[in-house]
This record gives C-alpha cells, sequence and structure tokens, in this order.
C-alpha cells in the first residue's frame, strides 16, 4: 500500500461545491432517484441507494429532502434519467472524464461541448481518455477519522488496495467490486465516510503551471455549475503553491 499524494487536487476541490449547497442537492437527490429506480427502494436491498443516501448524510442533507428523492422513484413521475460519460481534454492537453445524470442528452451534450470550447478545452469521443484511468471503488474519510497508520490498518483489515493520506484526510481504494464490502467493514472501524463512490482514477498525472490551472479550473468549475453533471474526474495535479497564487 502506497502512501502520500495529491489526489485531492485531481479531483476538483470541495470549496466550489461547499458555497453551491443547493446544487449540490439538486445532485444528490438525482443520484439517489436514480438509484430507487434501478432497483428496489429499500436501502438495506439496494447497494446503490445506500451510498446515494450515505453521500447525501455525508454532507448534512436534510432527510426529509432524501426521503422525497426516494418517493420520487415510485411516484410514476415523467422524468427518466439516464446516465452519460462525456470524454475530452482541457488546458495543457489534461484528460477528463464528465458523468452526468440527464433527462435530455442534447441539452447536456450541448451544455458540456460548450464549456469545453469557452474554456481551452475540445470534447472527444466515448473511449478517447478512459483507457488512461482505472475504475476504482474510492473512499474518503476526514484528518479526524484516526492518523495514517489507524487507517491504513482498518483498510487493509477490511481488504482495501491502496491509501493515500495527507493533513487533508485519507483517500482508500478498493477494486470496483469490493467498493460496498470494504466501505462497510470500515464503517465499524472509522465510523461513516465523507464519500464513497465509483471512481475514475489516472494512470499517469499531469502537474499543471499557474496559467493552465486557472483556465482549467473554470471548466471544472462551469461543469460543476451544470444541473446535469453529477462529477468531474481528471488527470491533474495542482500543487499547493499554485493553488495560492490563483487564491
Amino acid at each position: 500500500m502506497a502512501g502520500h499524494s495529491k489526489f485531492k487536487n485531481i479531483m476538483h476541490r470541495k470549496g466550489a461545491q461547499d458555497k453551491k449547497r443547493s446544487n449540490l442537492f439538486s445532485k444528490l437527490s438525482r443520484e439517489i432517484t436514480v438509484a430507487a429506480k434501478m432497483g428496489t427502494p429499500d436501502p438495506d436491498m439496494n447497494p446503490r441507494l445506500r451510498l446515494a443516501i450515505n453521500n447525501a448524510k455525508a454532507q448534512s442533507m436534510p432527510k426529509d429532502n432524501i426521503q422525497r428523492a426516494i418517493d420520487k422513484a415510485s411516484g410514476g413521475d415523467d422524468e427518466n434519467y439516464e446516465e452519460v460519460r462525456y470524454e475530452g481534454y482541457g488546458p495543457g492537453g489534461v484528460a477528463l472524464i464528465v458523468e452526468a445524470l440527464t433527462d435530455n442528452r442534447n441539452r447536456t451534450a450541448t451544455a458540456v461541448r460548450t464549456a469545453f470550447s469557452k474554456n481551452g478545452g475540445n470534447l472527444g469521443t466515448e473511449g478517447s481518455v478512459a483507457h488512461g484511468f482505472e475504475r476504482k471503488g474510492l473512499i474518503e474519510y476526514p484528518a479526524s477519522a484516526g492518523d495514517e497508520e489507524k487507517v491504513l490498518e482498518a483498510a487493509i483489515e477490511a481488504g482495501a488496495d491502496d491509501v493515500e493520506s495527507d493533513e487533508g484526510g485519507h483517500t482508500i481504494w478498493t477494486e470496483m467490486e469490493a467498493l460496498h464490502e470494504v466501505a462497510g467493514a470500515l464503517e465499524k472501524t472509522l465510523g461513516e465516510a465523507e464519500n464513497v463512490k465509483l471512481a475514475w482514477k489516472p494512470n499517469i498525472t499531469v502537474e499543471m503551471d499557474e496559467g493552465s490551472a486557472g483556465t482549467l479550473l473554470k471548466l471544472v468549475d462551469t461543469l460543476d455549475d451544470d444541473d446535469d453533471v453529477q462529477t468531474v474526474w481528471g488527470n491533474y495535479e495542482i500543487s499547493d503553491e499554485v493553488m495560492e497564487k490563483l487564491g
């Protein structure tokens, strides 16, 4: 198992989402509704729904909102969301994968394409960048969950593949198929995770300079602002020094 890494910079900083609480709740609600529709509305029998609810709780989403999102799945509403993935390149040749849940593919595709073209990027075809990533399970804990040794020990015991710890917290990687099992085992030792999801982990990362990083973060922010976009993954790495300069 490996140690320190700056993966926190690969997934876009959470600050942008924290500022847009209602936007975040909307995305979480959509994921809950889709998960409940795809399986059963009982989280004990539906691992994807259980994950979605746990992630909503981790973001302090009210219970009423969570229940409404579940009820919406069985309410026979006309909204049918489908999962769509977009791939492309951002400033500096950075590879980006955009995951969306949409009820209108044309609207979402237009918005994503526009975001890329206005912020120094190019939207590619599906599969154009995914080969540079691995599909993995991702579990995140805050630094308060324990020191590096405690979390590493718990992760090994739970059957995780890798752990990356720094002052910001702990990132635990699993095989895609083992995510639910490992997350459940870790919860007994470390408590509830901040984040549990399927992720795109880059095989190689690209270090960004100040100029490219500023444009890239504008692109990621624009994508994040779109209600249809659930998550943006990239193979970029931005040093703390560059982040400080960008403010």
